[in-house]
C-alpha cells in the first residue's frame, strides 16, 4: 500500500518537541499552586514502558530529561527491540520482559510505574495486570475500546490501590493552558461556537485497490481489534478533549456522519473519515472533523467578544495561535518530560492524581466517542445526559 505512514506524520508535527525551551515546571492543567517543586530527596519514580513503538521513543527521550523518573524497564514483544532498547536506554535484563512473561513483574521492586503505550486493544489487559502487580499505571489515549474495559479498569486499580492515569499531555502544554482559560474564565464572553480538526493522510485517495495485511503489527490502527476504530479513536479524541476544556463543560448530546470510503478494502474495518457535532449545556456547539486521507491541524473558538484560534493545533506542535487581539506566544516544551514530571509528582508525595489526567476523564471521553459512532450509524442524534 503506498502511503504516507505515521512515523513521517510524527515527524512533520513533531518538529521542535525534542529540542525544548523549559523555562519552568509547567503547573497542573486545573490548578496553580502545583507550580511549587516537591522537595529533592532524590528519589525518581522507576518507570517501566510497555509497547516499543514511536511513541514511546519520544516518551523515552522525555523520560530521560526529566526530574522525577526515570526509564528502568520495557515490556516489547519484540526482541529485536528489547536488544536496541537495551543497549541504548542501559536497561539491566532483570527489568526487561515480553508480552508472555510480564506479570513476573510483580516481584520487581525497581519499577514502580507501567506506562501502557500497546494498541488500544490492549490497554485493558496491560492495565490490568500492572495494577494487580501493585505498580501504578499510566495508559495512552484512547483508555480503551469499551466504556465496560475502561470501568474495569478504574476498578481493578483502585482494588490494588494503585493510580491510574490517560496520557493527556496537552493538559499541560502552555499554549492549550491559555485556551483553556480563555474559554473557561470566558476572556471573550461565552464561547458559542468550536471546530476541532485533526487528521493524516496514511495514503493516496485516488488509489482504490491498494489492499492491507491486517494481520501486520505496523497496521494495527486499521484492525477494529486492535485499535476500537479508525481516526475517531485515535485522533478524534484530542478534538473531543479540547472542546470539553476549552468549555469546562460536558457534552449532552452528538450528530455524525461518516466520510467517503475511498478504498473499501484498506476500511473495510475501520472509518476513513468521520465529522460529528457535540452540544453543550450552555447551547455552546463544536463540529469536529478527523480523517486519514488528509491532512489538517486546527481549532478554533467564537465567542460573544472575540475569538481564538491555533494551528499547528492539536499534534506535536510546535503551536502557533491568536486571539482576536494578539498572537499567541508561548515557550516550546518537551511534553512527555512536562507531563511524566507533573504525573510523577503526586505519586511520590503519595497524593492523589487530579481528576483531569485520572482514568475517570479517559472513560468520559469513550463515552462520547461511542456515542459519536452510534450516531454516525444509525444517522440519529445521540443523548448523552
Amino acid at each position: 500500500m503506498a502511503k504516507i505512514s505515521r512515523r513521517s506524520f510524527v515527524n512533520k508535527f513533531g518538529m521542535g518537541v525534542g529540542a525544548s525551551v523549559i523555562v519552568t515546571t509547567l503547573p497542573s492543567f486545573l490548578s496553580a499552586p502545583e507550580v511549587n517543586k516537591i522537595p529533592d530527596t532524590g528519589k525518581k519514580l522507576n518507570i517501566a514502558l510497555c509497547g516499543l513503538g514511536n511513541y514511546a521513543s519520544m516518551l523515552a527521550k522525555g523520560i530521560q530529561i526529566s526530574e522525577y523518573c526515570t526509564l528502568a524497564g520495557i515490556v516489547t514483544g519484540t526482541q529485536a527491540k528489547a536488544v536496541k532498547w537495551k543497549s541504548q536506554y542501559n536497561i539491566p535484563d532483570k527489568n526487561i520482559y515480553n508480552y508472555e512473561n510480564f506479570d513476573e513483574i510483580i516481584k520487581n521492586k525497581d519499577i514502580d510505574l507501567v506506562y501502557v503505550v500497546t494498541p488500544n486493544g490492549l490497554h485493558k489487559d496491560f492495565t490490568i495486570r500492572a495494577a494487580k502487580a501493585g505498580k501504578h499505571v499510566i495508559t495512552e489515549k484512547p483508555m480503551a475500546i469499551s466504556v465496560k474495559d475502561c470501568e474495569e479498569m478504574i476498578k481493578t486499580c483502585n482494588e490494588n490501590n494503585v493510580q491510574l492515569a490517560i496520557g493527556y499531555r496537552l493538559h499541560y502544554e502552555p499554549t492549550h493552558l491559555e485556551i483553556k482559560r480563555m474559554g473557561q474564565e470566558k476572556v471573550f464572553g461565552q464561547v458559542r461556537f468550536i471546530e476541532a480538526s485533526l487528521g493524516y493522510k496514511i495514503h493516496d485517495p485516488l488509489d482504490t485497490k491498494s489492499t492491507v495485511n491486517f494481520s501486520d503489527r505496523n497496521e494495527w490502527r486499521l484492525n477494529k481489534k486492535l485499535s476500537g476504530g479508525g481516526p475517531l479513536m485515535d485522533l478524534g479524541v484530542y478534538c473531543i478533549q479540547a472542546s470539553r476544556y476549552i468549555l469546562g463543560e460536558e457534552p449532552i448530546a452528538v450528530t455524525a456522519q461518516f466520510g467517503t470510503v475511498y478504498n473499501k478494502q484498506i476500511f473495510s474495518e475501520t472509518e476513513e473519515s468521520i465529522s460529528w457535532q457535540m452540544e453543550f449545556p450552555s447551547g455552546a456547539v463544536a463540529n469536529c472533523n478527523t480523517s486519514v486521507n488528509y491532512n489538517i491541524d486546527r481549532l478554533y473558538a467564537s465567542a460573544d467578544e472575540g475569538s481564538f484560534e491555533l494551528s499547528p493545533a492539536l499534534s506535536y506542535g510546535p503551536f502557533k495561535g491568536k486571539t482576536s487581539e494578539k498572537e499567541l506566544k508561548f515557550p516550546v516544551i518537551n511534553q512527555q518530560q512536562t507531563q511524566m514530571d507533573e504525573i510523577c509528582k503526586f505519586i511520590l508525595e503519595n497524593k492523589k492524581l487530579p481528576n483531569h489526567i485520572t482514568g475517570e476523564e479517559g472513560l468520559k471521553d469513550i463515552k462520547v466517542i461511542k456515542a459519536i459512532y452510534k450516531a454516525a450509524e444509525t444517522g440519529k442524534k445521540v443523548s448523552l445526559k
